[in-house]
């Protein structure tokens, strides 16, 4: 798993000519910051840190301190099968994958406020012609009859549309900066720049 930022987009050329859109990842500051095991904690895994933060309580500062750490804002975990997995502590973190393979991505996607029934679940709408008046986007009926006489949760209706945890599978790997720290990754990732984006296999 690797904990990277989003820069933007960009594109590339294949050799058969055909232009490929890539989002850029960066994975510059990703760390190992701990570790847990059987003994101690009752599973195996990497605690892995990203991002320097602006502002730390004690306590924090304490703990990274105490590892001879420099402080991380992202603090993920990262569960593992075996010991031989156990990476070190203040090692910095490599991607495992190589250009070509199959990864997902997870990230909270680009927030667009509040929206209504046409934009937010793809409805149709009604007709935009004679006799319908200013409803043509409303999304209609919601409720039943006297009879159960409500409308049920998670009826699909106009509301607040993105900023969700979002995860996108099968997104190919097109190039690795190892020098950089940069993952190229075919296709759109979820997340306006700047947001924080976790890759996995």
């Amino acid at each position: 798993m690797i904990i990277s930022t989003k820069i933007g987009q960009t594109s590339f050329v294949n050799e058969n000519g055909t232009r490929v859109s890539a989002t850029v990842l960066d994975y510059n500051s990703c760390t190992v910051v701990g570790n847990r095991t059987i003994d101690r904690d009752g599973y195996l895994a990497n605690i892995i840190g990203f991002l320097k933060p602006k502002k730390l309580n004690k306590p924090q500062l304490k703990e990274f301190n105490k590892l001879n750490l420099e402080p991380k804002k992202i603090i993920k975990e990262q569960r593992i099968n075996s010991d031989e997995e156990l990476l070190e502590v203040g090692s910095l973190i490599d991607p495992k994958f190589k250009v070509g393979d199959k990864v997902s991505v997870q990230s909270k996607s680009t927030g667009k406020g509040f929206a209504g029934a046409m934009k937010r679940h793809n409805f149709s709408g009604m007709r935009a012609t004679h006799g319908v008046s200013i409803s043509h986007r409303a999304h209609g009926s919601t409720g039943q009859n006297q009879n159960p006489g409500k409308v049920f949760k998670g009826k699909k209706m106009a509301g607040h549309l993105g900023d969700q945890l979002t995860t996108t599978k099968n997104l190919e790997v097109l190039l690795i900066d190892q020098d950089k720290k940069l993952i190229f990754i075919k296709g759109s990732v979820p997340g306006k720049n700047k947001s924080i984006v976790k890759v996995f296999k």
